[in-house]
This record gives C-alpha cells, sequence and structure tokens, in this order.
C-alpha cells in the first residue's frame, strides 16, 4: 500500500533540502576560507556567507536543463546548481579534479554538465550571458530558462542597461537576480548609485521588478517560481532584487573594518538565513533539533571529505596548459571539399559582398541555429548589403535588428554559444567592436579554455575595415593585428571573392570564435567563384602569383595595389611573387619561408600601422626560420602611424600603394 504524504509532510521536505542546501553552501564556504589561510587556495577567495538563501531559493526551481551564469562570488550558485563540493573544493586548491581542471579558481568556475556555465571575475558579462541563453532558447523554441546572479555593483554598468533591454524587446526567458549586498567591493552602494532601488529600475525596461528579502529563502523562492514560471510561458524575463549583506570580507584575507563597522556586521548575523529557516522549521514542527543537528553533521562530514580530496587530488599536468585555447577538431564533420588553391579564371563571376552574402545564405538554410544580429541587418540588409533578401526569408529571430549596445549584443552572442546557437554579429565597421573588446577578448575567446574544452564558442564576429570613403578615423581602422594577439580567437582577412566564400564558410562550421575582416575597398571587386560546395582552411595562405626575385606579402586590399605594382615590375625585368596570408590567426608562416627560400628578398606590405603589427610578426619569424635564405634585409611598407584623417589627400598620404610598393621592391632589389 502506498504512503500518502500529506501537504504539510510535502512542505516539511521541502523545507528540509533548501536547508540542508543551505548549510551544505555555509559549511564548505567556511572550510574554504580556513584553506585559503592555511595556503592551499593560491589565489582570491570570494565566499557567499550570509547569501544562501539566494542561490538556493532560485535554483530550487530550476531544471538541470536551465542554465546559469554567474560572477565572481559564484561558489554558492555552482554548489546550488548541482556542483559537487569535492569539485568546487578541488577547483580552489588549483587540483585536475577541479570543476574547470584548475584552470579557474574561485572566480572562474565552469560546469556546463549540471547547467552551471561559467562564472566571471568581471562584473556584467553574466547578465549578457544569460540574454543570450535565453536568446538561444527563443531560436530553438524551448521552454528552458537561463539565470544571471550578480552584485549589486553590476547593476551601474553598462551590461546592465543593454542586458535588461534586450531581454525586454525580445520577451527572454532570463531571471535577473541582483544580490544587493550593498557593497560593490568596498564602495557602499548608497554611494554608488542615484538611484538606490535595484527592482524599481526595471520598470524603465518594461520588466517586472520585485524586491525580497534575500535572507528569506521563502520569499525568494516564491519570486523565483513566479518568475520562472512566467519565462516558460513566453512572459519573457525578470528582474528580482535580493537584498542581504555578505558577513565575511569581500575576499578572504582583505581589511573588513576601513568602510563598514564590526558593529553592522554583527547585526547582520543575526539575520543569518540558515538560522530563520531553521527557527522556522522547529517552531512550525517541521523538525525537531535533533533532526537538524544530524543534517548539520552529515554536511560538516561530506564537507570535510571534499577538502580532503581536494588536498589529495593531482595536479593538472603542466604539459595541459595550452590546450583547449582552441576547438579540437577545429570544424563540425562535414563531407565539404577543402580547395586552398584558387580557381582557374573562366568560370562564373561574383563580387566580394556577393559571395559572402552566398555563403551565409546556403549555410543558414542549412543550419536553423545559425541567427545573424547587428544594426540595420534586417529588412534594410546591412549597411554593405551583407543580409540583403535574408531577413525576408529566415524571419526576424534569425535576423535579428538590435540597439546601438555593442557590448550588449556581443556578450549576448557569447551566451547563445554557450547555449548551443550559432551567432554571427555584424559590427558594420569594426571601429564599432571596441566598444565590445572586454566581451571578446575576456570572454568569448577565453570561455573554451576556461571551461577545459567543454564548452565552444561559435561566434562569428564581422564587419568592414580599410582606408578610402573618406570615413575619417572612426569608420576606417582595421585593428586585426591587436585582435589576432589574443589567443582564443580565429582572424580572417580575405582579398579576393573565392577567398571570402570558402572562409566565411568555414568559419560558420568551425567551433571556435572567429573575427572575419573583410576591406572595404574590395567589397566590390569581382572575381571567380565556383558553384559548388567548397571551404578554406584556415592557416593556409595563397600564392597569389609566382616570382622569382622578390616576395612580396599583402594583406587585403594591399594585395590588389601589389598586383598592380607587380605589373609594372614585370616590364622592368623584376619578377615578383605575391603571397596573401588569408587569415593572420593562424598565420602560415610555412607557405612564407618557401617563397623567400625561393627569391631571398621578403616585402610585407600592410595597410595597418607598422609597431607592433602583422608585417612585424613576420619578419621575425622570417629572420628566424629564413636567416640563411635571405639575401637582403626585410623589409616593410605601412600605413602612417596616425589616425586617419577625412580630406582625400590626406587620406591618400597615409596608406600605401602601387607606387609606392613597386619603389619599396626595386629598393629592395637594390640592396
Amino acid at each position: 500500500m502506498a504512503t500518502v504524504v500529506s501537504g504539510a509532510g510535502l512542505k516539511a521536505e521541502r523545507l528540509l533540502g533548501l536547508y540542508r542546501q543551505m548549510q551544505t553552501i555555509r559549511r564548505c564556504e567556511e572550510h574554504l576560507a580556513r584553506a585559503h589561510q592555511r595556503g592551499l587556495v593560491h589565489g582570491a577567495c570570494h565566499t557567499y556567507v550570509g547569501e544562501e538563501a539566494i542561490a538556493v531559493g532560485v535554483c530550487a526551481h530550476l531544471r538541470a536543463d536551465d542554465v546559469v551564469f554567474s560572477t565572481h562570488r559564484g561558489h554558492g550558485h555552482a554548489l546550488a546548481k548541482g556542483v559537487a563540493p569535492r569539485a568546487l573544493a578541488a577547483e580552489l586548491l588549483g587540483r585536475a579534479t577541479g570543476c574547470s581542471h584548475g584552470r579557474g579558481g574561485s572566480m572562474h568556475l565552469f560546469a556546463p554538465e549540471v547547467g552551471l556555465m561559467g562564472t566571471s571575475g568581471i562584473v556584467g558579462p553574466c547578465i549578457l550571458q544569460a540574454a543570450g541563453a535565453g536568446y538561444s532558447f527563443k531560436l530553438l523554441e524551448s521552454d528552458r530558462v537561463a539565470v544571471a546572479f550578480f552584485g549589486d555593483g553590476a547593476v551601474n554598468n553598462g551590461a546592465f542597461h543593454e542586458g535588461l533591454n534586450m531581454a525586454s524587446i525580445w520577451k527572454l526567458p532570463v531571471l535577473f537576480v541582483c544580490e544587493n549586498n550593498e557593497f560593490a567591493t568596498e564602495v557602499p552602494f548608497q554611494y554608488a548609485s542615484g538611484n538606490p532601488g535595484v527592482a524599481g529600475r526595471a520598470e524603465s525596461y518594461g520588466l517586472p521588478g520585485i524586491e525580497v528579502d534575500g535572507n528569506d529563502v521563502l520569499a525568494v523562492s516564491e519570486a523565483a517560481q513566479e518568475a520562472v514560471t512566467r519565462a516558460r510561458r513566453g512572459g519573457g524575463a525578470t528582474l528580482i532584487e535580493c537584498k542581504t549583506y555578505r558577513t565575511r570580507p569581500h575576499a578572504e584575507g582583505m581589511g573588513d573594518y576601513t568602510y563598514r563597522t564590526r558593529e553592522e556586521v554583527e547585526l547582520w548575523k543575526t539575520r543569518c538565513p540558515i538560522q530563520r529557516l531553521r527557527q522556522l522549521l522547529v517552531e512550525e514542527s517541521m523538525a525537531v533539533e535533533d533532526e537538524l543537528q544530524a543534517i548539520d553533521q552529515e554536511v560538516e562530514s561530506q564537507i570535510v571529505e571534499a577538502i580532503q580530496f581536494a588536498e589529495s587530488s593531482a595536479w593538472p599536468d603542466p604539459a595541459t596548459a595550452a590546450d583547449h585555447v582552441y576547438a579540437q577538431p577545429a570544424g563540425e564533420p562535414r563531407t565539404v571539399p577543402i580547395r586552398n588553391s584558387p580557381p582557374q579564371p573562366g568560370g562564373r563571376e561574383l563580387t566580394f559582398m556577393k559571395a559572402t552574402l552566398e555563403a551565409l545564405s546556403e549555410e543558414m538554410a542549412r543550419n536553423p541555429r545559425i541567427f545573424v544580429m547587428g544594426e540595420g541587418i534586417g529588412k534594410r540588409g546591412g549597411n554593405f548589403a551583407t543580409t540583403t533578401g535574408l531577413f525576408d526569408r529566415f524571419g526576424p529571430v534569425r535576423l535579428c535588428d538590435t540597439p546601438i549596445c555593442e557590448r550588449g549584443f556581443t556578450g549576448l552572442a557569447g551566451g547563445a554559444a554557450m547555449t548551443g546557437t550559432r551567432p554571427v554579429v555584424d559590427f558594420m565597421f569594426i571601429d564599432f567592436a571596441l566598444d565590445a573588446v572586454g566581451e571578446i577578448l575576456n570572454q568569448i575567446a577565453k570561455v573554451q579554455y576556461m571551461s577545459h574544452g567543454r564548452i565552444a564558442m561559435p561566434v562569428l564576429l564581422r564587419g568592414c575595415v580599410g582606408i578610402g570613403h573618406s570615413a575619417a578615423t572612426h569608420h576606417s581602422g582595421n585593428y586585426y593585428a591587436m585582435f589576432a594577439h589574443f589567443p582564443g580567437l580565429r582572424v580572417v582577412l580575405p582579398s579576393t571573392p573565392y577567398d571570402a566564400k570558402g572562409l566565411l564558410k568555414r568559419a560558420l562550421n568551425c567551433r571556435d570564435p572567429v573575427l572575419f575582416i573583410e576591406h572595404r575597398e574590395v567589397l566590390s571587386i569581382k572575381g571567380p567563384v565556383p558553384e559548388d560546395e567548397y571551404e578554406i582552411e584556415f592557416g593556409r595562405a595563397a600564392v597569389v602569383r609566382e616570382g622569382t626575385d622578390v616576395t612580396v606579402v599583402a594583406l587585403a586590399r594591399m594585395v590588389h595595389e601589389a598586383l598592380k605594382a607587380r605589373e609594372v615590375l614585370e616590364r622592368e625585368g623584376i619578377s615578383l611573387e605575391l603571397v596573401d596570408p588569408r587569415t593572420i590567426a593562424p598565420l602560415d608562416f610555412e607557405t612564407i619561408h618557401e617563397s623567400v627560400r625561393k627569391t631571398g628578398r621578403l616585402l610585407v606590405v600592410d595597410e595597418d600601422f607598422a609597431p607592433l603589427g602583422v608585417g612585424a610578426e613576420i619578419a621575425a619569424r622570417m629572420a628566424d626560420l629564413g636567416f640563411d635564405d635571405l639575401d637582403a634585409p626585410i623589409r616593410r611598407l605601412n600605413g602612417v602611424h596616425t589616425p586617419t584623417p577625412y580630406s582625400p589627400p590626406l587620406e591618400a598620404a597615409v596608406v600605401p600603394n602601387a607606387d609606392a610598393i613597386a619603389r619599396a621592391v626595386r629598393d629592395l632589389i637594390r640592396e
């Protein structure tokens, strides 16, 4: 005969479960603080003591397939979402058995297996990433929910405004949970905010905002249940402000009483969320002290064992320190031909712009998880016709016009990629990507590495570069050398329609984030593009023209200027071999070296600035690899080291042209 459990019994069981979870977080944090004092935690240790009711109250209503994004104070969120204390402790001790395999420590916790998509040492990105997960779920027509946990310091960050605004206009299934513990590091929230009411800010974005006592797990749970139900039913996002307090320092080992008083901390300790629930359980006769003490002892034993496990775990193998910077394998399984050599002339010809549009259109038809975000890329079709006709074909969810908030929609794209979709971010001009550089370099480029390869980041970031339209200094920048400097990014710089299509196809099937850069001055150039399917590998340079006297390595528009110079030089009896790297991260040094072995001379031509640029890297490598092959010093020809001017004569004076290339080659031949 089945046992019938009364409503009161179910409530008691649920509350005891909440109590156990909160106690698990508290005991784990206290032991980790002691481990920090013993020198076992090698970096920062930001504990969650005093705030346990929030993580537990919210996560109680999440399914295993729902996802959480968090900030530097994320231990509680990790445990509440299902990370084992063993894995958390081992991570803080830097061991191979940690949830991030020793790559993250206190502030960078990853466990996608249980829906913990990452915690960040930078406030704000989690808000955008959760919005991105919400966008994935909308695109996939799923009823999953994303949660962003963040402190009061994040609500004065631009990511808060941009994230809530996007969640509102697209009705994304997201919970924005602000843990207002009254201090951002050591700066009082009352001082840092012109409007100290966080929940009230939701109204400005057309969202419901709820303020709750963050030390009351039942109040948090009730608010979270309502918000989760609303999100699953398509009602959109909710902002929940949980008023709470951390009773330990901002980070272990930091001074605590220069910005707040001991008396204030002691007062808040009397409002302990665990003690409040314990008292309720006893007063409502749902548990007795012996039962609660037994839970306490079980939890204590579990945490002691977790710390012992962490201490006895092996260190990560130093040989793996650079693993997972890039995805392995590099692409998804496909049977598409790889064609690295340019086609023979005489076939179908397309402009550069049409070639990329064809590639994007074909891949969007093949893969329903691809979507495009950017300003004016919907009905308008993009500032450079990058998405012409796609809105009518694929609709507004997959061709999503955005507000002017580059950081916001780039961070959102990162969260979307982490949760199973493939975003394409169209910046229009790469200059605008500088507003999103933190999201690109600190989040998108690093997540695959920090998650130990468990989270792919298939984000395609595209936009125009280049001087030539009197666009002046905010619409002419190049910047590719800067992005290529950072591990985790693929940086692609095609110069022909054929290369543009093949490389864009590769980017749309790659598991790494790709910065796809299109020089504005080559968009209308025509060239042969086969109708059949093909891809071009990253890191495979093209020998555009063969020669014997000098190697010219040229990038983007400079390839076409070098071709003009080559025609002039041929009439003078000088044979120029032209190499186009096509991608600069990775750079194909082998092909360049093979050419230098043949010619004995090298000129690198790049519109971008010379200092610390791509040409400098090529020159350094060739000086090393080709020292015995060189018959003359390596030379570089670059744009002038200045912001781009507006007036046509000034603009022409700062960028190399065919005449300058020809002169540089002649000088090199004479050496």
